[in-house]
């Protein structure tokens, strides 16, 4: 899989082409920075799959695996005053000063992981930093946040990972969706009974007191949702940062010569260049619209390619493709646009902030085991990153 090779073939093909999805399944797909930016914020294209109407026809299978990260009963999948009444509640809770509370918590995580790097190496001596580093600390971080007990923490990644996987059987999406739906009906039991400083207990909380409360279902979806975006966007984004400034060896040292204050440059190129988030289904125009004279139908779907958008050269000039933290600042779509906007984009960057420099001011010899093209991406429409990072980590420094 070649995401952005992909992306730019498409591009070539215009600014609205037909792809189709695993499973035969068509939708369309927006290919130019600003058509899709402004496709995001139009008020006639809705995120609710109701409006559907190839699911409404029975044209898309009830066990389509995709269907995990379309047929959402929570704000993601809701327009107008049903998106505000879900999504209103969550940003009470969901707060930047609750994510900058935990950052000792955080900061702790980081520490106690990198001590055990040079524990995790295989017998070649490489050691792997998407499974040993990138991999669970976003996961420990949302779930405490959330307040999943650690016991569960390994089970929800393997559930997480069953629905952004491309090769997801429909087998293992039904269990998947039949097991987190019971994960949560004992969570939400343990909380009611006795509530603590997490996520769940505060929606709860707002549940008891709200005249128009969550049900069940769109609790449970809430959370799950936070979940996967919350930890696989992150996931990405600190893989991703490491794989771009270890294969660009003048712009580690132009972070090594800059201190603190160019990380943050770092983070938004990588954000730009190699965007967490590959492509995000799916929106439904709710009458017929016309982006750059195609007609797209009512009610046909659109497939939002935000890693793709990103390296738009009409959009960033002609070395839209290349990775330069010295880029002038310039606005990216890395968690969408318009009112379904992500709403962790503050967690995101907190947690690479936590991550990357400790990582490499413990590891100053840091550097790849592999050549960058060795690397095997994610199988997955959604998520833009690579199934391992080996790396040898040379000595630590104390």
């Amino acid at each position: 899989m070649d995401r952005h090779g992909e992306a730019a073939r498409m591009r070539d093909l215009g600014p609205v082409v037909r792809a189709v999805l695993p499973g035969g399944v068509r939708m369309w797909v927006v290919t130019d920075y600003v058509l899709l930016a402004e496709l995001a914020a139009d008020p006639r294209v809705g995120r609710d799959w109701r409006n559907w109407e190839a699911l409404r026809r029975g044209e898309i299978p009830d066990d389509w695996p995709l269907l995990g990260m379309i047929r959402l009963n929570n704000m993601m999948a809701r327009d107008g005053a049903e998106h505000r009444r879900l999504r209103r509640p969550l940003t009470r809770t969901f707060t930047r000063s609750r994510v900058e509370a935990m950052g000792p918590r955080i900061d702790q995580i980081v520490g106690q992981m990198l001590d055990d790097l040079p524990h995790r190496a295989a017998p070649d001596g490489t050691v792997d930093l998407r499974a040993h580093y990138a991999y669970p600390f976003p996961m420990q971080v949302i779930c405490e946040l959330i307040g999943i007990p650690e016991a569960w923490w390994s089970r929800c990644r393997e559930l997480i990972n069953t629905v952004i996987r491309a090769d997801t059987t429909a087998e293992q999406f039904l269990a998947t969706e039949q097991e987190r739906h019971e994960l949560f009906q004992r969570l939400f039991a343990m909380r009611r009974a006795a509530p603590a400083d997490d996520l769940t207990s505060a929606l709860l909380a707002h549940n008891e007191e709200a005249d128009d409360p969550f049900t069940d279902e769109e609790l449970e979806d809430t959370l799950w949702t936070l979940i996967g975006a919350g930890h696989e966007t992150s996931i990405s984004l600190i893989v991703n940062a490491i794989r771009a400034l270890l294969a660009h060896p003048d712009q580690l040292a132009m972070v090594r010569e800059g201190g603190p204050a160019v990380w943050g440059q770092v983070i938004e190129e990588t954000l730009r260049w190699d965007s967490p988030v590959g492509n995000f289904p799916a929106r439904f125009p709710t009458e017929d619209i016309v982006v750059a004279g195609v007609t797209i139908p009512k009610g046909d779907a659109i497939l939002a390619p935000w890693s793709g958008v990103n390296r738009d050269p009409k959009q960033y000039g002609d070395t839209a493709g290349q990775f330069d933290i010295t880029r002038p600042v310039k606005r990216h779509l890395a968690f969408g646009t318009g009112p379904h906007v992500c709403i962790g984009p503050g967690l995101a960057r907190f947690e690479a902030m936590a991550a990357l420099p400790p990582l490499f001011a413990r590891y100053p010899e840091l550097r790849l085991a592999v050549d960058p093209a060795e690397l095997s991406p994610v199988p997955s429409l959604f998520s833009n990153s690579v199934t391992g990072l080996p790396v040898h980590l040379g000595p630590a420094k104390s």
